[in-house]
């Protein structure tokens, strides 16, 4: 295991929140003191405060989880986000019609956050991605086509390498920094980017990425993740103008 790194005052309950959210089920005062560094008697006065303001609360068995101010706070920016509802009926529509999960997604430093996630809505097997939660964007197709307008330079895109390593997450992750510029500068050329296992196994994915703002990069990316053995990637980029279609269909 690694160390913790220490964290000192309102860092510390900065720390405490987003270890609660890891907690889905709650926890409790040891299981936190496990994963967020300071002695118990300071965690506990940290989880006394985000109790006292709502933003955790406590159970009769002694577990801590977030509390409804903290979420209604969450909600509610999330609601307000204009890219995220004009995703919404685009995700649903792609859902619909492919039988698979469509995201929309934002860059967020070298990681990709899902903002947008409709499932399909008789399928057994679903991806367990969650809207708020986070990925490595150099192995997402949604990254992949952020990044091929944000990197548009060949020194742009050194430097973007230099300041990380690609982890693999699986075996098909491409992690070659001359491999990973080429798939950048054909994701631009193309419109569209791909990606088969490189984050999950069994998972094949396809984002087009979508221009909302008056800015020069894109405002996000729209994806369809399918389950390889009922759609591969193949049968994705089959029906790119269908896909292509109904995000341009969108108001």
């Amino acid at each position: 295991m690694g160390e913790k790194a220490p964290v000192v005052g309102a860092e510390r309950v900065l720390v405490l929140l987003r270890a609660l959210a890891e907690h889905g089920q709650g926890a409790t005062l040891d299981e936190l003191a496990a994963v967020v560094d300071g002695s118990k008697p300071t965690i506990h006065r940290g989880l006394a405060l985000l109790c006292r303001i709502g933003f955790a609360r406590r159970d009769e068995r002694g577990r801590y989880s977030l509390g409804d101010q903290f979420l209604r706070l969450a909600f509610t920016y999330h609601e307000q986000q204009t890219d995220h509802l004009r995703a919404q009926p685009i995700l649903a529509a792609l859902a619909q019609q492919f039988g698979e999960t469509a995201h929309y997604a934002v860059l967020d430093g070298r990681d990709v956050v899902y903002r947008g996630k409709v499932d399909p809505p008789d399928r057994a097997v679903r991806l367990t991605s969650v809207i708020g939660g986070r990925n490595p964007a150099h192995c997402t197709a949604v990254g992949k086509a952020l990044l091929a307008h944000r990197l548009t330079g060949e020194a742009q895109v050194r430097a973007w390498l230099a300041a990380g390593d690609l982890a693999a997450r699986t075996d098909a992750t491409i992690v070659a920094p001359a491999a990973f510029a080429t798939v950048l500068a054909r994701a631009n050329e193309q419109g569209y980017a791909v990606e088969d296992e490189e984050n999950e196994l069994g998972i094949a994915c396809l984002a087009v990425p979508v221009w909302w703002g008056p800015g020069t990069e894109p405002t996000g990316a729209i994806s369809i993740s399918a389950v390889r053995y009922r759609t591969p990637l193949a049968a994705l980029l089959d029906r790119l103008p269908e896909i292509r279609a109904i995000i341009d269909g969108a108001p």
